[in-house]
């Protein structure tokens, strides 16, 4: 029986599932990573880490189920969008890779904007700091000896394809978040390449996230005991990725995606650019798709922040403030610990409590933070509004999806219910398996992109509605009274 796995690069982890045809896990694997931030702004991780990483999660699979791993017919790849990943001639890594979250290149970012604002429309967005092709900028300008020394420009996922393939390769959707390519022509822009001072020699090769893009090394295949001709499929950037997880690849298709980041994700049948509106315009994973996305830099990393600082177990935490939960808290939470893009565009911006008094409690801490993160998304969605796109329901998936309690705030914020699938924290690394058996097989995505079993549909609660519409303005208010102390700070 064929099995394919899926590896997704993130952030705080790299992620691998085993899957076999009747689309079931037989095992997965979950490596922690650290990220580096050296100064204000920054945040960067060495390439080689996650290869390591993926080496140790290939090991764990192989321990887990060996003989399901030897089966393997195709590989998918999924990863942390927009990271610049910088390869000398030797196909080396020129300096640690600067990552999504990233916010140095803020100067550089709107001076593309203000020097080529035509670019905007066809790229599918604003140049925003997170994006590839402003940190290329930021490198001219801040380290030459190594812009100079730029042959490639990857993206992370495409780092460990180099390493399993030996090919240079990139896909639509991951291509599409680095502000280089033409959305609707699904090609390299030669006008946005040149106003970064960059060519289509420096970029990798593009493919459809459900194509081969390579096959594995012989060494690779050998380290694992796998077979010679297993396919290396494009894959897709993890918003993409999670969306042929969660089966989303018909026109209106929609959810929300709560890991690290934060995503309000809709599939479009045809490319609607609406860079006014900070929503993001960009080629979906498989062919003749594209979605519209907001971005948010902080979700439920938030969550993983407060647990950290009251040094408490989430799933605990969770449990005492639902126990504890009778109305929307006192307490309002910016969420945006590490600035924010869809809809402020403010690598300034920073986490605040408002409302602290004698009484407030840990658990006040905590509702405080699932509803700023469920109020950072009302803002997304009132993005996307402006943009032509409305929410009817909206699926979840994440390692945020995996609490009941926080999808009840998310549809009581929104006002749209929220559907909870069965495996639905899966998310990209699931995806990335479809498009590896997809590329293995020359199966129709309509064929495997089917939507998991449906765990629970939660309406919103009309009071809770009606509660929330003040918090959500109140919310709305503090961003923008605090906004000039932020960029003073």
């Amino acid at each position: 029986m064929p099995h394919y796995l899926g590896i997704d690069v993130g952030t705080s982890a790299v992620k691998a599932i085993l899957v076999d045809e009747r689309q079931t896990a037989v095992a997965e694997a979950d490596v922690p990573l650290q990220v580096s931030r050296p100064h204000d702004l920054w945040s960067e991780q060495d390439p080689e880490i996650w290869w390591e990483a993926v080496q140790s999660a290939l090991d764990s699979l192989s321990t887990q189920a060996p003989s399901a791993l030897a089966d393997i017919g195709g590989i998918g790849l999924s990863g942390q969008m927009h990271g610049a990943v910088l390869l000398d001639e030797n196909d080396r890594p020129l300096r640690p890779a600067i990552l999504w979250n990233d916010g140095r290149s803020f100067r550089e970012a709107q001076e593309l904007g203000t020097r080529h604002p035509e670019l905007s429309h066809a790229m599918g967005v604003i140049p925003m700091p997170g994006f590839t092709a402003p940190k290329l900028v930021w490198l001219a300008r801040h380290e030459p000896e190594v812009f100079r020394a730029v042959r490639k420009v990857m993206l992370p996922k495409d780092y460990i394809r180099l390493k399993l393939t030996g090919e240079i390769v990139t896909e639509m959707s991951d291509a599409a978040g680095t502000w280089w390519l033409d959305e609707a022509k699904r090609d390299w822009s030669d006008d946005a390449l040149a106003a970064t001072g960059l060519s289509r020699d420096q970029m990798p090769s593009l493919v459809e996230g459900s194509q081969p893009s390579g096959t594995l090394r012989a060494d690779i295949a050998q380290r694992w005991g796998l077979r010679s001709d297993v396919v290396v499929a494009g894959g897709g950037g993890d918003a993409a990725a999670g969306a042929v997880g969660l089966g989303a690849i018909e026109d209106g298709s929609a959810f929300i995606s709560l890991g690290t980041s934060g995503q309000l994700f809709v599939t479009t049948q045809d490319f609607s650019p609406a860079p006014e509106a900070l929503v993001h315009s960009f080629c979906h994973a498989v062919p003749s798709r594209w979605f519209q996305m907001a971005a948010m830099l902080n979700a439920a990393s938030c969550l993983a922040w407060g647990a950290q600082l009251l040094k408490r177990d989430i799933g605990e935490l969770l449990s005492e403030t639902e126990a504890a939960y009778r109305k929307p808290s006192s307490v309002l939470f910016l969420p945006y610990l590490a600035g924010e893009r869809t809809p402020h565009n403010d690598p300034y911006a920073r986490g605040v409590f408002f409302g602290l008094s004698p009484q407030t409690q840990q658990t006040d801490l905590v509702q405080a933070i699932l509803e700023g993160v469920a109020f950072s998304f009302a803002d997304a969605m009132q993005c996307l509004q402006q943009a032509g796109t409305s929410l009817t329901h909206a699926g979840m998936i994440g390692g945020g999806s995996r609490s009941a309690f926080w999808a009840r705030i998310f549809a009581s914020v929104l006002n749209v219910p929220m559907v909870r699938y069965q495996g639905s924290d899966k998310g990209p690394a699931f995806g990335a398996a479809r498009l590896a058996r997809i590329a293995a097989t020359g199966e129709t995505p309509q064929a495997v992109c089917t939507a998991p079993s449906i765990l629970e549909t939660i309406e919103p609660q009309p009071q809770l509605v009606e509660l929330y519409g003040p918090r959500i303005e109140a919310f709305r208010s503090l961003y923008r009274a605090l906004k000039p102390e932020f960029m003073r700070s």
